[in-house]
C-alpha cells in the first residue's frame, strides 16, 4: 500500500522555498542525537514563543453562516474530487481517506462505499448517461461500478500515478492521462484499450472537443496536444517556444471546437485554434492561471474566463482576443475552480472556502457562498436542479441551492 499522497496544491505554487536545513549532527549513539534534536527544537520553539512545533497548514476560516442546504461529513480528511449524477439526485466524492462515497444530496445518506483504493482518491465521476461511476485514485488504481446493479464491479486496472480522469461525453469511453504522458482511452466493461504515446512529461489537464472525436491535453512542459481519438495521433502540437513555458494546469474548447483556452502555471495565457497559438492573452507572470472556460452556451459574444491564484476573475473576448471586463471584488482570493451557471452566472470555488458568482456580462457580483472553511478542491453544477456540489480540504461536500434574483 502506497503512502498518502495529496494531490498538487494550487497554494504550492505560492510557498517560498524555506531557510536551509540545521547544521548535521555527529553523535556517538541514537540517544545523543535525539537529546541534541530535542534541545534544538525546544530552543526553537522559545524563539518561536510557542509551545509546540506543528507543521504548515493552510489556515482555516471560521465562516460567518453556512449556506449549504446539505453538509456529507463522512469523509476523515480532505475531499479532493466530485461529480453530480446525470438524471438522479446523486452525489460521487473521493478524498486523502483512501475513499469514495455515492450518496443522496437530498438526505446525505450513503448509497455505496468504495474502501478498497490505497492511496488518496483524485478522481471520480459518473458516465454520461449515469449507468456506470469510476473512481480513481493518485497510485492509478482505477475502477468502474455499474450503478444500476448495486455497484457491481464491472472493471478494474491499475496504470501509472494518475493526473486526471474524465468519461466521453456521449459513449462508455473512460480516459486517464498519467505521470508518464500516456493518455489511456478504455471501451467500459469491456476494458479495450488505446494508448495516446506520451514522452516522460506529465498531464493534469485535459477536455474532450463538443463533438467527442478529439482530446486537448496540456503537459508539464508546457506542451498542448489536440488528439484524433480514432487514429490515436496529434493533430496540433504547441511547444514552449510558441506557448507556454510550465505547466499547463488547465484547458478549455468551445462549442465548434475551433478555439482552445490554456492556463500555465507559469501565469501565461494563450488562446489556440486549429493551426496553434492566435494569442497570448497574459505573459508570464508571478499568479497562476488555475482555470479557464471558453463559450458560454446561446450567448451572442464568443466570451471566455480566466481566474488566478491571486483572485482575479478575466471575461475575455475570446473573438476580438480582448479584454472585456475584470469581476470586482472587494476582497479577491485565489480562484481554484470556474463553472458556467445558469442566468449568465459565472461562479468560482476560491482557495478560502468561498464559492463566488458574478454576472459575466457586466462584472457585477451576484453572491457569496459561504460553510467550507478550507479550499475548495472541486465543485460540480446541476443545471437541471440549480445546484452546486463542492468538496473541500475542511473534509466536507456540500450541496448549495445557487441564489436566484439577485
Amino acid at each position: 500500500m502506497r503512502e498518502n499522497t495529496p494531490p498538487r496544491s494550487p497554494l504550492d505554487e505560492l510557498v517560498e522555498d524555506g531557510e536551509s536545513d540545521d547544521e548535521l549532527i555527529y553523535a556517538g549513539d541514537a540517544d545523543e542525537v535525539l537529546d541534541a534534536w530535542e534541545r534544538d527544537m525546544n530552543h526553537w520553539e522559545e524563539e518561536a514563543g510557542i509551545e509546540e512545533a506543528e507543521e504548515a497548514h493552510t489556515p482555516h476560516r471560521e465562516p460567518a453562516q453556512d449556506d449549504a442546504r446539505l453538509t456529507f461529513s463522512k469523509h476523515t480528511s480532505s475531499v479532493f474530487c466530485c461529480d453530480l449524477h446525470p438524471t438522479e439526485e446523486l452525489a460521487v466524492t473521493g478524498g486523502e481517506d483512501d475513499k469514495a462515497y455515492v450518496w443522496s444530496t437530498r438526505t446525505g445518506e450513503v448509497v455505496h462505499e468504495v474502501t478498497n483504493h490505497g492511496d488518496s482518491v483524485v478522481a471520480v465521476g459518473f458516465s454520461y448517461d449515469g449507468v456506470f461511476v469510476a473512481t480513481g485514485d493518485m497510485a492509478g488504481y482505477i475502477q468502474v461500478f455499474k450503478v444500476s446493479q448495486g455497484y457491481r464491479k464491472v472493471w478494474e486496472l491499475t496504470v501509472g500515478d494518475i493526473g486526471w480522469m474524465r468519461w466521453h461525453m456521449g459513449a462508455h469511453v473512460l480516459m486517464a492521462g498519467c505521470e508518464s504522458g500516456e493518455v489511456y482511452v478504455w471501451r467500459i466493461p469491456s476494458g479495450d484499450c488505446k494508448v495516446l504515446p506520451g514522452n516522460d512529461i506529465g498531464t493534469e489537464a485535459a477536455e474532450l472537443t463538443h463533438d467527442g472525436k478529439k482530446l486537448l491535453v496540456g503537459y508539464q512542459n508546457g506542451q498542448v496536444k489536440l488528439w484524433d481519438l480514432k487514429l490515436g495521433t496529434p493533430i496540433l502540437e504547441v511547444d514552449s517556444t510558441v506557448g507556454h513555458k510550465g505547466n499547463v494546469t488547465t484547458v478549455a474548447v468551445d462549442q465548434e471546437s475551433q478555439l482552445f483556452m490554456t492556463g500555465c502555471e507559469d501565469g501565461s495565457l494563450c488562446l489556440m485554434g486549429p493551426n496553434g497559438v492566435l494569442a497570448q492573452l497574459e505573459q508570464p507572470n508571478p499568479n497562476p492561471i488555475e482555470a479557464v472556460l471558453i463559450d458560454y452556451p446561446g450567448f451572442e459574444i464568443k466570451v471566455a474566463a480566466s481566474g488566478t491564484l491571486d483572485g482575479k476573475l478575466t471575461i475575455w473576448d475570446a473573438a476580438r482576443q480582448t479584454r472585456r471586463v475584470v469581476c470586482e471584488d472587494d476582497d479577491p482570493v485565489g480562484i481554484i475552480k470556474l463553472l458556467w451557471l445558469k442566468d449568465y452566472i459565472i461562479c468560482a470555488g476560491t482557495v478560502d472556502g468561498l464559492i463566488k458568482g458574478w454576472d459575466f456580462r457586466s462584472g457585477a457580483k451576484r453572491f457569496v457562498l459561504e460553510g467550507h472553511k478550507n479550499i475548495i478542491q472541486s465543485i460540480a453544477y446541476d443545471k437541471q436542479r440549480n445546484v452546486i456540489l463542492s468538496t473541500s480540504e475542511d473534509g466536507t461536500a456540500k450541496i448549495y441551492d445557487v441564489p436566484t434574483g439577485q
